[in-house]
C-alpha cells in the first residue's frame, strides 16, 4: 500500500519513487480492469493524496492519460475518466475490425512455440478470473491477448494503434457491454490460438473478424452513463 501524504502545491515529492508515469499506469490499469468507472472524477488533490506526490506530478500524469484518451480534461471542472459516446464506441470497434484481422494473419505466419505458450497462459488466466468472478480482470486479460497477437505480427506501428484502440475498448465495454454471460461462453480465443499454432493465416484472419463483430453485437449502444467510483476504492488503497 502506498503511503499517503498531505498538502498541495507545496509538496515536491522529494524522496518519492512515484512518477507521473507510475501514476498514469496505475490509473490506466484500474480503468482497464473496470475498477475505475467512466465518468469518475480524478481530483488533483485526491490523486496527490493517494500517491503522496505534488500537483505538478499529478497534472503530468493526467495529461498523459488525456493523450491516451482515457481521461477527459474539462475546463474549470477538472479531470474525469472518459465516457465514449455511442458514435465513438462504434468507431473504436470498426477501426479494430479494419486492423486486427490482417494482423492476425501476419501473426499466424510468425508465431513460434513460445508465442503460443504466452497466448495459452493469457487464456488460462482469463478463465481463472472468470471462475473467481473477476469480470474486469478477465476483460483486461482478453485485451492483453489481442495485444500479444499484434506483438507477434511484428508490425510496430499497427501494434501501437491497436494498443490505443484496445485501451479505449475498455471504456466502451464498461459503459455499453450487455451480454456479460458471453465472457464464459466465448471460445473465440481458443479458436484463434489453434489457427495461430497451425500457421493458418486465412483462418486466423476470418476468426478475428468474426470475433470483433461478436464483441460489437454484445454492446447495447444506447446513450448511458455509469456510476462514478472513488480513486482510493478503485486502487484498493
Amino acid at each position: 500500500m502506498l503511503e499517503s501524504a498531505t498538502g498541495g502545491d507545496d509538496m515536491d515529492g522529494a524522496g518519492s519513487d512515484i512518477t507521473a508515469e507510475t501514476i498514469a499506469a496505475d490509473i490506466a490499469f484500474a480503468v482497464h480492469e473496470h475498477r475505475l468507472a467512466p465518468g469518475s472524477k480524478l481530483s488533483e488533490d485526491e490523486v496527490g493524496h493517494v500517491f503522496g506526490v505534488s500537483r505538478t506530478v499529478v497534472r503530468a500524469a493526467l495529461q498523459r492519460l488525456a493523450h491516451d484518451r482515457l481521461v477527459e480534461l474539462k475546463r474549470n471542472r477538472g479531470a474525469f475518466v472518459a465516457q465514449p459516446s455511442v458514435t465513438e464506441a462504434r468507431e473504436v470497434f470498426e477501426a479494430r475490425a479494419l486492423l486486427e484481422p490482417r494482423t492476425a494473419r501476419s501473426a499466424a505466419r510468425r508465431a513460434t512455440p513460445d508465442d503460443i505458450g504466452i497466448l495459452q497462459r493469457h487464456i488460462d488466466e482469463e478463465h481463472a478470473a472468470v471462475r473467481e468472478g473477476s469480470a474486469g480482470r478477465a476483460l483486461y486479460l482478453s485485451g492483453r491477448f489481442h495485444l500479444e497477437i499484434a506483438r507477434i505480427a511484428d508490425q510496430a506501428t499497427i501494434a501501437e494503434f491497436i494498443g490505443q484502440l484496445v485501451s479505449r475498448s475498455s471504456l466502451v465495454i464498461a459503459l455499453y457491454w450487455e451480454r456479460r454471460g458471453a465472457l464464459c461462453e466465448s471460445h473465440a480465443h481458443h479458436a484463434l490460438l489453434r489457427a495461430l499454432a497451425e500457421h493458418d493465416g486465412a483462418r486466423a484472419e476470418e476468426l478475428m473478424q468474426s470475433h470483433l463483430v461478436d464483441l460489437l453485437t454484445s454492446l447495447d449502444l444506447r446513450n448511458r452513463t455509469s456510476a462514478p467510483t472513488s480513486l482510493s476504492q478503485a486502487l484498493k488503497l
